[in-house]
């Protein structure tokens, strides 16, 4: 609760500067994350995880309870991979590390602003509108490019002589719960310039 004088009280400081300091180590950990995927995918071997079509799981076949079970996914390690595979796959992982670093960034700035009771900065509704593209743009194409490179594993195991048969040649599967919030925080950008365009005209009034 904000003071008499129009302050911001110390409980609401130290909560805002706790989201903030939340979101920066939120955002070091992604862009960490992001690396470490980076080094072994350009290490070797490179564990690709590769989908496969339902092969079943024998050793559960006919146990008590168990209905079906079968493995949706098999991690294949490559001791050669193509560059161009191997930039698809990092692009893969990339991508929600660098929305999720603008996110952060973001809301970091927002923390800051709060506290100095500066909400409506020039710059806010960009950065929304910046993290809300981000996500949108991660949510769609990253899984794209891993997609893209799986199948091309898949075809490098076929020309190797590998029965590729049990995996997918091409497997395409968005999440897309990071479009959602960045359709949420696109409104919240459009929130943002209302508010900016209102500020501006209460002060010409004053």
């Amino acid at each position: 609760m904000n003071s008499r004088d129009g302050r911001m009280s110390m409980t609401e400081g130290v909560v805002l500067g706790m989201f903030a300091t939340g979101a920066v180590s939120i955002g070091v950990a992604s862009a960490t994350g992001a690396v470490g995927a980076g080094i072994e995918i350009f290490g070797s071997p490179v564990p690709v995880p590769l989908p496969v079509q339902g092969v079943a799981m024998t050793g559960l076949t006919g146990a008590d309870g168990v209905a079906a079970a079968e493995y949706t996914q098999s991690v294949v390690s490559l001791e050669t991979l193509d560059a161009g595979v191997r930039w698809l796959l990092l692009a893969e992982a990339a991508l929600p590390a660098l929305a999720t670093v603008i996110v952060c960034a973001t809301l970091w700035w927002l923390g800051l602003s709060l506290i100095r009771q500066r909400a409506f900065r020039h710059s806010m509704a960009p950065m929304l509108g910046t993290a809300a593209i981000g996500l949108v743009v991660a949510g769609l194409l990253a899984p794209m490019f891993g997609a893209f490179g799986r199948a091309q594993v898949v075809e490098q195991l076929a020309a190797s002589g590998v029965d590729t048969g049990d995996f997918w040649t091409f497997l395409y599967s968005a999440d897309l719960a990071p479009v959602g919030w960045g359709i949420a925080l696109a409104l919240v950008a459009t929130a943002f310039e209302v508010g900016q365009r209102l500020q501006r005209e209460t002060e010409g009034l004053v």
